[in-house]
């Protein structure tokens, strides 16, 4: 019979009020007066009810200027031009295939939309058309760019980049996309020996580091090597770290990942998840990030 690990509730730490990376926060639920100043204009998640500006969603409110918004803490994808996306194909369709994002519609990635094996630029035949499902099939994952937003919300992808394509071995995390930074680059190799995709759709993707870069793949030609202990060991502590970050609502970039994960290293994986040790590793970060701002 397998041993139960269990323990006893705890006091919880009261945590301080400042955020990093943006300040403290102004956080409303549903039919919460925004303001009652009638020189602001209504923005998403917002309604105005006898002149006062009223929250219709649950999260944070951002002001631009005079245009005021709630941004909700939990949310499906909004795709916007450029975001960097992992998704996960869904069904293959005749010159395209439906992908899952995250989203309220399947995002499409059409055939001419990406990079044949090996990088070659020519137009699609019938041959290649017939070869899709050589390419990628139903539940492999890819890494990709929002080419396009559709009038209905649905995002159109393309993998031009032979830094996109289809994904090998790792480990998915999916969390709020709200959670998620946006930075100039969203592929990062960070210095404990794994990289990490961060997906502007909240899909994070973790991976053992490459030793060299395979430029003729195209993006299709997945390693299928056994990875070594010692990196599924980082893996795994990264993705812990990833939850624990989560689960007390901090930003996720590569520098408090890499931040929580120093944190953690006292600590065995398995004990990251503990809500005491959790709550430990995440105060400390938070404390690095505030020392980094100031």
């Amino acid at each position: 019979m397998a041993a139960i690990s269990m323990r006893l509730p705890v006091a919880r730490k009261p945590v301080g009020p400042g955020a990093p990376r943006g300040g403290e926060k102004h956080l409303v639920a549903p039919g919460d007066t925004i303001t009652t100043d009638t020189g602001y204009m209504r923005g998403h998640g917002t309604y105005v009810d006898e002149e006062k500006l009223i929250a219709s969603v649950a999260g944070a409110v951002e002001r631009v200027n005079k245009l005021v918004c709630v941004k909700a803490l939990k949310t499906r994808y909004n795709g916007e031009v450029g975001d960097i996306v992992v998704g996960r194909i869904t069904e293959v369709q005749q010159k395209r295939w439906k992908v899952e994002t995250n989203s309220r519609l399947d995002s499409v990635l059409l055939l001419s939309s990406m990079n044949l094996p090996g990088g070659e630029l020519r137009r699609r035949s019938a041959e290649d058309e017939l070869a899709m499902r050589d390419y990628l099939q139903e539940g492999d994952l890819i890494s990709a760019e929002v080419q396009s937003v559709f009038s209905d919300g649905a995002v159109s992808l393309h993998t031009r980049s032979l830094k996109y394509g289809k994904l090998g071995q790792g480990v998915l995390v999916q969390v709020s996309p709200s959670l998620v930074k946006r930075q100039k680059t969203h592929f990062h190799d960070l210095p404990c020996g794994a990289s990490v995709i961060l997906g502007n759709n909240g899909f994070i993707w973790i991976y053992p580091t490459p030793e060299q870069k395979d430029e003729e793949a195209g993006g299709f030609t997945t390693n299928l090597e056994p990875v070594p202990l010692s990196d599924r060991e980082v893996i795994s502590r990264l993705r812990n770290c990833i939850v624990a970050l989560v689960t007390q609502n901090l930003m996720l970039f590569d520098t408090s990942i890499l931040y929580c994960y120093e944190a953690s290293l006292p600590h065995q994986i398995k004990d990251i998840l503990k809500p005491e040790v959790m709550e430990e590793i995440v105060l400390e970060t938070r404390q690095r990030l505030l020392d980094l701002e100031g």
